[in-house]
């Protein structure tokens, strides 16, 4: 595939992941190799551009507007970072243009303060010309410094900043502008030629960053000496203005795919955030939302093509499950424990929600026993050692068994804090604090420390169901209300206690608790899809770049 007929199929690769970015930096790769645009041997040579640049510099030196320098050493082609055509020519950054830097006028000084001369920083250069920045200096601040106003057409990079891990961003000023110390300004001795210059450093950025930046104490910063001596790459003059124009219809072109492709994923989101708030509503006919239901269902691989869309539709169906909407409601179940729960805990502990019929409100001491683990005392903690859980090991629905430590315990202590089959694990405090996933493992005398609470179900209430109450409790914030303390909330076990949660007929937990089973693992599948489908994306991407770019190495070669 050749570099046209890549760049004539934008929309149909724009879909892969990071395409569009990827496209830019392939747009600048063939644009510094030259193979972006066709040779004309019609030219004038590079080399007498070259020419015109050395003369102008020998001028300046001549009119003592810039200082002599040493002569550069002769380049080797060995020093090439690329392969470029017969025609272009290699000169030093150094005998291309001056160097210059900048520096900070006190902050104490307020007259050197908000004029109307620009300063610029990093945090000015985004963008590919500059006419403004954040900061500004006066007159006073300019000449009481050695701050130099750089002409119109200056490119200004950042060489010192922790920005320069990923990219080498480099801006033209159009008014003149003074720097900071954190930028490198190169001032080209001939003018007009800045924007091909511009593509040229951004071509470059794989090498710059590879080769010519240092990791310092705490910002990386451009290796000076050996940038300023860099040979980069210049073919003839008509040629960078065709390269320039290319650069720009391509660009325009990818900001128009970006366009389309963020309006594309807008509207996806649209219709998925309405399908799960349609989901969520509490008054809608059976038939009706489960006609809404098997829609959502039937299109969730059009509508999911992000991680977090997924998460989202995980979370809805939890919602769904702890308010009666997840499976039908059978009549011949036997009804719910009815709880006498007060109106105004009701009100403040729990959903605000209608139940079924079937339903009824539950505190967790009339279905379940709970109470903190061991506290961890070396002085105390007598007896063999066994395995115990911290909160670090609970995540949500998930125990992670990496990294268990050793308690010591008697006998009496371990069947007092052992965990079984079912057990209820919740995060008492801290950063993970609800953190909550049921014990489902196979091995025997596990305890627990006073960072979590068990919650062990009667025969009333299935574990899982449950995990599911606390999950949704804490996303919508209900939880919260149940904890205390300043700074370090804590989820004491008083409070635990005396939660409020929806609790169903236990055959209909054991009913939505398949029927989440069921949807969580459509969610993996989706999942899996869109993993497989982002890496096969990726690999095509790859794949065609690597075959558009081919035959413009092994023609230089």
């Amino acid at each position: 595939m050749t570099p046209d007929l890549l760049l004539a199929q934008f929309d149909r690769l724009a879909e892969a992941p990071d395409a569009i970015p990827r496209l830019r930096r392939f747009i600048l790769d063939l644009a510094v190799r030259g193979k972006l645009v066709e040779q004309d041997p019609n030219d004038e040579p590079a080399a007498e551009l070259l020419k015109r640049v050395t003369a102008e510099k020998e001028r300046l030196v001549k009119s003592g507007e810039i200082r002599k320098s040493k002569p550069s050493a002769p380049i080797k082609p060995s020093e090439f970072p690329i392969d470029t055509p017969p025609t272009w020519c290699w000169i030093r950054l150094s005998d291309l243009g001056r160097l210059a830097g900048g520096m900070t006028p006190s902050k104490n000084k307020s007259d050197y303060w908000d004029g109307d001369l620009l300063w610029l920083s990093p945090k000015d250069i985004k963008s590919d010309e500059i006419s403004d920045s954040e900061l500004k200096i006066t007159l006073k601040g300019l000449s009481d410094t050695r701050l130099e106003l750089f002409p119109p057409g200056s490119l200004f990079m950042v060489a010192r900043s922790g920005i320069l891990k990923r990219t080498f961003p480099v801006a033209i000023n159009r008014i003149p502008a003074a720097s900071n110390q954190d930028l490198k300004v190169l001032i080209p001795y001939l003018k007009g030629n800045e924007r091909y210059l511009q593509i040229m450093f951004r071509g470059l950025t794989n090498f710059i960053l590879r080769d010519l930046v240092k990791t310092g104490t705490t910002v990386q910063s451009l290796k000076y000496a050996e940038f300023e001596s860099q040979p980069v790459p210049i073919p003839p003059l008509a040629e960078q203005h065709r390269i320039v124009a290319k650069v720009d219809e391509l660009m325009a072109l990818c900001d128009q795919l970006e366009a389309a492709q963020a309006e594309r994923e807008q509207d996806r989101e649209r219709l998925l955030s309405a399908s799960l708030q349609r989901l969520n509503r509490p008054a809608e006919e059976a038939e009706t939302f489960r006609q809404h239901a098997r829609f959502v269902l039937d299109h969730l691989p059009r509508l999911t093509v992000r991680p977090e869309q997924i998460k989202s539709l995980r979370q809805t169906i939890l919602n769904l499950a702890v308010r009666g909407r997840l499976v039908p409601q059978d009549p011949n179940d036997e009804p719910s424990f009815h709880a006498h729960v007060a109106s105004e805990s009701a009100v403040e502990g729990r959903l605000f929600i209608s139940l079924p019929s079937c339903w009824s409100w539950a505190r967790v001491e009339d279905v379940a026993t709970a109470r903190l683990g061991k506290m961890l005392d070396k002085a105390k903690n007598t007896g063999e050692l066994f395995h115990y859980l911290r909160n670090t090991n609970v995540h949500w629905f998930e125990i992670r068994l990496e990294e268990l430590k050793s308690i010591r315990l008697q006998k009496n202590e371990v069947e007092e804090y052992a965990l079984v089959d079912g057990d209820i694990l919740i995060c008492e405090g801290g950063h993970g604090i609800g953190r909550t996933a049921v014990w489902r493992y196979p091995l025997d005398q596990v305890v627990f420390q006073k960072a979590l609470h068990r919650v062990r179900p009667g025969p009333l209430l299935n574990s899982d169901f449950f995990s599911f109450c606390i999950n949704v409790y804490f996303n919508s914030g209900v939880l919260q209300r149940y904890f205390t303390g300043v700074g370090i909330p804590h989820f004491t076990g008083k409070a635990l206690s005396k939660l409020t949660f929806p609790l169903p007929p236990i055959a209909e937990q054991h009913r939505i608790v398949a029927k989440v089973d069921e949807l969580m693992a459509v969610c993996d599948q989706l999942e899996a899809h869109l993993s497989i489908t982002h890496t096969d994306n990726r690999r095509l991407l790859e794949a065609v770049l690597h075959d558009a770019l081919a035959p413009a190495l092994a023609d230089a070669a």
